[in-house]
C-alpha cells in the first residue's frame, strides 16, 4: 500500500458538523477501498494567500493515509462535488515515510526543528 497526504480547504462558514462529516466521509472512502487513515489533523481557520471562490479564509484539514489509487480517485471525486470544499491536494509520500511529530520536510532533510546556537 502506498502512503498519501491530503490537505483540503473547507469554506470558512462551514459548521463543525460539516467539517466532521467531510472528514468522516473521507475516512469511510479510504476504508471502503482497503486503505487506512493514519492521521487526521484539523489545522483550523487560516487566511488564504489569495481568495478561492471569493473566500479570503479557509478551514484546513490535513489527512495522512495508506491506500491505493482507487481510494484517492474516489475521495477527490467527492471533493469536486462538495460545494463546501474550496480546494484540495493529494501527494503520494515516499515509501520510507514515517509518521511522527516532526514535519515531513525535516524528515527528508534528516534535521529537526531545534535551533543550534553554537559558536564556531
Amino acid at each position: 500500500m502506498e502512503k498519501y497526504e491530503t490537505i483540503s480547504i473547507i469554506r470558512p462558514n462551514a459548521t463543525e458538523e460539516i467539517i466532521t462529516a467531510i472528514s468522516d466521509k473521507t475516512a469511510a472512502i479510504i476504508a471502503k477501498t482497503g486503505g487506512e487513515i493514519l492521521k487526521i489533523d484539523k489545522w483550523g481557520l487560516r487566511q488564504l494567500a489569495y481568495p478561492i471562490k471569493k473566500e479570503p479564509h479557509g478551514y484546513y484539514v490535513y489527512t495522512v493515509f495508506s491506500g491505493n489509487g482507487a481510494g484517492v480517485d474516489e475521495m477527490e471525486r467527492i471533493f469536486k462535488i462538495d460545494d463546501n470544499v474550496l480546494k484540495y491536494m493529494t501527494i503520494k509520500l515516499d515509501k520510507n515515510f514515517v509518521l511522527s511529530d516532526k514535519s515531513y520536510a525535516n524528515q527528508a532533510e534528516g534535521t529537526d526543528d531545534s535551533f543550534n546556537d553554537e559558536e564556531e
